[in-house]
């Protein structure tokens, strides 16, 4: 027998009253007190209940405000702590109230206790209400000429925090004057503390700008030994606004902050490569630049000793420091091989880094690293390991045939993603040393049932149709391909539809049967734009002039170098000046991470070694959406094409075109080649390409549905993709 339970709704009122009793015994517990409790114990463990209430987001502690004001007044440090922090948090809801504690703020800033003042003073300037921001100008102004240097520490962060609420009422007093007065004081903490507050103020406006002159950046490096960690970070923060007009003051500067290169905190550190890196640039001698080039390197390596996200902010830092000045790091290539524990992201930026390493002379070493890697188990990891092979062999080309055959090797291995990667990477070392190597197409051939990812069996084709005279079976192996036309991805399409019309261009008697079939398709068959025009354009081409054809079908490629990806010359110059911030995580300009971030330049001076900057140099054109990985099959984008409702092309036979059982066969299929080449016009018109019932003569009666679904998916291999320097 079923049994049912009725609904009782929750009593939201006991709910409330409950709270309400909550707050009522906590005011009780607040207001109680005997004599005989002179450490005032009740009422901070009733403050403490307060203040957990509040931190749990329970806003009915604010009907406490009155008392929490009332206890402002007990001596305690303890007390006037937890009453503050209730102040803050609450005093933008109940504002009526908490001017009530204004008074009780400015009795505490005469405190014979530093701390006390300190602690009024912070309060007060954190509180985002009118008449408290009106009340602590004039008190900062008091407490910046305090006699106790963490008062007038705590004074100066307080201008910043005035600066946030208010810009307009900071900018017309005194109080940035006072600021400056304030660097000359004798507490190297309290100068730190004075530019860390002139920064932010700097940062957040447009009026104001922050200029070094030598004298006084001389003496800020002068106390940076005797600041804490976070004061000489803030020293060296504002030593990026200081324009040497002189050669020998950037060394003599660079040379005396060095030492901070040895610190143990890695912002220290970073900061003072950045600042090292800014002078650099002022600096003519070639001989003081490779000095402090070597002091670069072992506080780079020593960071990678650190956390694992250390480690990948000093590595991602190392990428830009080495497209800047590649003598640093040169001879440390073996500190970058990966760990068997290492995050993937670390591995990743270290296998990129191995890469801009890599030079004739470790080649051999770097190659017996990256075969242990691509036999790892992390897949993408061993992805990245094979690309990397193939881009050394377009680097160093006298290793070139080292890489190759170990790329064979892997190939060997016969695992799937091993051989789609190498395939990958092999089309672009053809592309790099064209007419060379062509004894490896066979071995490639072999392992064409393992291709399934669109990318690899566009390398593929594109081998195929690229040395289709050489490769006696290529429109067998085209045919195979063409089987799954329909269904393939438009980026395999595109190759297959290139790799057609270079068949026929060098084999007529071989590719007289594929191209009107392939080229129907592609004009009849597709509602993708990109291969639709491809096909009338190859078709307008074979139907006027085929010699025309063969020139720009076949005709020679840009050169491909494993250089393009290096970021551009603006970006780089940028990027250096942000060395240690998050903007070299993502290696994008400032301004794109921060939207209020100020970008930096350089500062023109007489002392700027302007041949030497990067964006002064005759570098080759960037492209921000290609990449190495894209080259060679026309950069074009991955798209996902919609589902085809046309239906399923039978696949024709190759007909006479066969391979030749003999040498007598193949000689006449080659005489066959060279005299269709010669009368390609009628040959194409025998071919029927020019007739009315073949795409061209439709053409004008060709409607694409602009409603069709397009599903377009954006390249994933390009620079300003992710980020990564070197797309491996």
């Amino acid at each position: 027998m079923a049994m049912f339970i009725a609904y009782i709704p929750p009593d939201y009122g006991l709910h409330r009253m409950t709270i309400q009793g909550k707050v009522a015994e906590l005011r009780a517990e607040l207001n109680s007190g005997s004599r005989k409790d002179k450490n005032f114990t009740q009422k901070k463990i009733a403050l403490k209940k307060i203040v957990a209430n509040m931190t749990m987001s329970n806003n009915e502690m604010v009907s406490l405000f009155p008392d929490v004001i009332n206890c402002m007044q007990i001596q305690s440090l303890e007390i006037k702590k937890m009453c503050f922090l209730f102040l803050v948090n609450y005093s933008r809801m109940r504002a009526e109230i908490a001017i009530k504690a204004i008074p009780v703020l400015q009795q505490d800033m005469d405190d014979p206790n530093p701390l006390v003042r300190a602690l009024a003073l912070r309060t007060m300037s954190y509180v985002h209400v009118k008449e408290f921001v009106e009340s602590t100008v004039p008190l900062v102004k008091r407490l910046l000429r305090d006699s106790d240097p963490y008062v007038r520490k705590t004074a100066a962060y307080c201008v910043a925090k005035l600066y946030d609420h208010d810009k307009l009422m900071v900018e017309q007093s005194d109080l940035i004057d006072r600021l400056n007065q304030l660097l000359r004081d004798d507490n190297p903490t309290v100068v730190a503390s004075a530019l860390a507050s002139l920064m932010d103020i700097w940062e957040r406006s447009e009026t104001i700008k922050l200029t070094l002159d030598y004298s006084n950046a001389s003496k800020m490096v002068a106390i940076l030994p005797d600041c804490s960690e976070w004061g000489q970070t803030y020293i060296l923060e504002a030593l990026m606004s200081y324009v040497p007009q002189e050669s020998n003051e950037a060394t003599l500067l660079a040379e005396r902050i060095a030492p901070r290169l040895s610190h143990t905190n890695s912002a220290v550190v970073l900061t003072c490569i950045r600042v090292i890196l800014y002078l650099m640039n002022y600096i003519a001698e070639e001989k003081q630049i490779s000095a402090l080039c070597r002091k670069l390197s072992p506080p780079l390596v020593t960071l990678l000793a650190k956390g694992s996200e250390v480690q990948y902010l000093a590595l991602r830092n190392a990428l830009l420091i080495l497209q800047r000045r590649p003598d640093v790091l040169r001879n440390d290539i073996r500190v970058f091989f990966c760990k068997y524990n290492d995050p993937i992201y670390v591995k990743v930026t270290k296998l990129e880094l191995i890469f801009m390493l890599a030079n004739e002379k470790n080649i051999d070493e770097v190659l017996t690293e990256l075969r242990e890697y691509a036999t790892e188990v992390d897949v993408h990891f061993v992805r990245k390991a094979v690309r990397a092979i193939g881009k050394l062999a377009i680097k160093i080309e006298p290793a070139a045939r080292r890489c190759i055959n170990l790329l064979l090797e892997l190939v060997a291995t016969k695992v799937p993603y091993i051989v789609q990667e190498a395939t990958v990477v092999i089309r672009n070392i053809f592309r790099k040393y064209p007419n060379q190597y062509e004894s490896i197409i066979g071995v490639l051939c072999e392992h064409l049932d393992s291709l399934d990812e669109p990318e690899a069996k566009a390398a593929m084709v594109w081998v195929i149709g690229q040395y289709a005279d050489r490769i006696e079976n290529s429109d067998a192996l085209l045919e195979d391909f063409l089987y799954s036309f329909a269904e393939e991805p438009v980026e395999v399409q595109l190759a297959l539809l290139t790799a057609t019309v270079k068949l026929f261009i060098q084999r007529p008697t071989k590719g007289q049967d594929l191209v009107p079939r392939v080229l129907k398709w592609a004009t009849e068959e597709t509602d993708n734009p990109d291969l639709r025009d491809r096909a009338y354009m190859y078709w307008r081409l074979l139907s006027t002039d085929v010699n025309l054809a063969m020139q720009i079908v076949m005709g020679e490629k840009p050169p491909i170098t494993a250089e393009s990806e290096k970021l551009d010359p603006q970006t780089l110059e940028e990027m250096c000046l942000n060395v240690g911030t998050l903007a070299t995580i993502y290696l994008k300009p400032v301004q794109t991470v921060f939207r209020s971030a100020r970008p930096r330049r350089l500062a023109d001076s007489p002392a700027l070694q302007k041949q030497s900057l990067p964006t002064s140099q005759n570098l080759p054109a960037f492209d921000a959406n290609k990449s190495l990985s894209m080259l060679g099959m026309g950069g074009q984008a991955a798209v996902v094409r919609p589902g085809n409702n046309a239906a399923a092309t039978n696949p024709a036979s190759a007909g006479g075109a066969g391979t030749p059982g003999n040498e007598n066969m193949a000689g006449a299929v080659n005489d066959a080649d060279a005299y269709f080449a010669g009368v390609g016009n009628q040959r194409m018109a025998a071919m029927g390409i020019n007739d009315e019932s073949f795409g061209g003569g439709n053409e004008a009666g060709y409607v694409v549905n602009q409603f069709a679904p397009q599903q377009v998916l954006q390249p994933a291999q390009g620079v300003g993709s992710n980020g990564d320097l070197l797309m491996l």
